[in-house]
């Protein structure tokens, strides 16, 4: 009879004899075993070929395999089929269930009860919708392997102590998820507080990030430092960098560079503004960076069909650059009315080019009306640039009172407006940080 030695001798010689054929196998399929030597491999060749074809049927290759072998030491019944089971469930669409584990093959060796169900919990009760799921994850699939006490909590509490709302996080989380994995102190805070050094308060930031969420993702040192340098080298003045921001924040994150000197020559060029003119156009609507040049020269042209001159036209859209965002069916619109009704000259128009921004259905034509029933004589501006309240208290008044400049941002404060965006009745209760995000974020 055999010994009990004899018998434990033998076991290891047969798995041994075992793994030398499920290698030899796996070699024969392109498959590189080295990474497999301390992992337990099946004791049949038909086990491991079983994994190896399941695996194929939801769209992984032999290379796939051979990126991250040790999902050949999952088993399908206790591993594969209960993760996929579970990932289908959540809002992963069967056809996408290759592609996920090709991102993130650690998933085959989670247990969906301990790790995966409880970070699906999280992103729930951080308001991710239940049909988002799916979405974040297959967009950033790394997150089931996070630690909920870790860095998905402090970056949420501290984006929530600077201001970002509370239930604005879960949107944040489906448009950007990334900033889960984010640390707090390395990443998070050094832009938070960069960006308050140049003098946006915490509560736009807050609003900003809640708007566009992938801002975090932009390096501090690589891209928003430079990019900020850039702004000042084209002649941005220190001060106007907060408001440049507020009103376009993906420009911290651009390729400015070359977007700015493309743009710079093409208005010295075309639109015969200087340097020093563009870097004003740049201030008040920094969207212009990455507005294509055909569009811009529409506007333009139009303009001097009318008859002004270039120079005028350049001290136009220098005044009010939206000018050249605007459609030129509208501009005509606009035109015709002020020549044939309005009755007015070029001169004013020139004066007060922010007169194309103002809507002609809704505003420009009513009022007019108004001014001409009562037979009141005035400026472009005074008529168009208030609310409408404070246009009818000017249509009772006894007098035209004295324009005013508008309200202007300076580290903190307002926003300097184009002539179009006026502040109306229910913004003069508001904060002025609260003011700045209204007319900034919206666009």
């Amino acid at each position: 009879m055999p010994t009990v030695t004899w018998g434990v001798v033998q076991g290891r010689k047969e798995k041994l004899v075992s793994r030398v054929i499920i290698c030899d196998y796996l070699k024969g399929l392109g498959i590189i075993p080295d990474e497999l030597e301390h992992l337990e491999l099946p004791s049949t060749i038909e086990v491991m070929k079983e994994r190896v074809e399941f695996l194929q049927k939801i769209g992984l290759t032999i290379d796939d395999m051979n990126e991250y072998p040790l999902m050949l030491g999952c088993s399908v019944r206790k591993n594969i089929i209960p993760v996929l089971g579970y990932l289908e469930k959540i809002g992963i669409t069967r056809s996408k269930l290759g592609e996920f584990v090709k991102n993130y093959p650690q998933v085959l060796h989670a247990s969906v009860v301990v790790e995966l169900v409880p970070v699906v919990r999280f992103l729930r009760g951080l308001d991710v919708e239940r049909q988002d799921i799916g979405y974040v994850l297959m967009k950033y699939p790394e997150i089931l392997g996070f630690k909920l006490e870790g860095t998905m909590s402090t970056s949420v509490a501290y984006l929530v102590s600077i201001g970002v709302s509370p239930r604005d996080i879960g949107p944040m989380v489906t448009q950007y998820p990334y900033f889960l994995g984010m640390r707090v102190g390395t990443t998070i805070k050094p832009i938070v507080d960069y960006l308050v050094s140049l003098g946006l308060p915490k509560k736009i930031l807050a609003r900003m990030f809640e708007k566009r969420a992938y801002i975090l993702g932009y390096d501090l040192e690589e891209t928003i430092k430079p990019n900020v340098d850039c702004l000042v080298s084209f002649g941005l003045r220190r001060e106007a960098l907060a408001s440049v921001i507020a009103q376009y924040p993906q420009i911290i994150g651009l390729p400015l560079k070359a977007k700015l000197s493309s743009q710079q020559y093409f208005f010295n060029l075309k639109l015969k503004i200087d340097p020093e003119g563009f870097a004003r156009v740049i201030e008040k609507m920094p969207q212009i960076v990455s507005l294509n040049q055909s569009v811009i020269l529409k506007p333009i042209e139009f303009l001097r069909g009318r008859g002004i001159q270039a120079e005028d036209v350049a001290k136009m859209v220098i005044k009010c650059p939206q000018l050249v965002a605007l459609r030129v069916e509208l501009m005509k619109n606009s035109f015709y009315f002020f020549k044939s009704e309005m009755k007015r000259s070029l001169q004013e128009l020139m004066e007060f080019p922010e007169y194309f921004t103002y809507s002609l259905e809704s505003r420009i034509k009513p009022r007019h009306q108004r001014l001409s029933n009562k037979g009141i004589k005035c400026s472009l501006a005074w008529f168009l640039n208030c609310s409408d309240q404070r246009f009818e208290e000017r249509l009772q008044a006894d007098y035209i009172e004295t324009e005013s400049a508008g309200p202007s941002f300076c580290m903190g404060g307002k926003l300097e407006l184009p002539g179009g965006e006026i502040l109306s009745e229910e913004e003069e209760d508001e904060s002025d940080d609260e003011v700045l995000y209204r007319r900034t974020v919206s666009l």
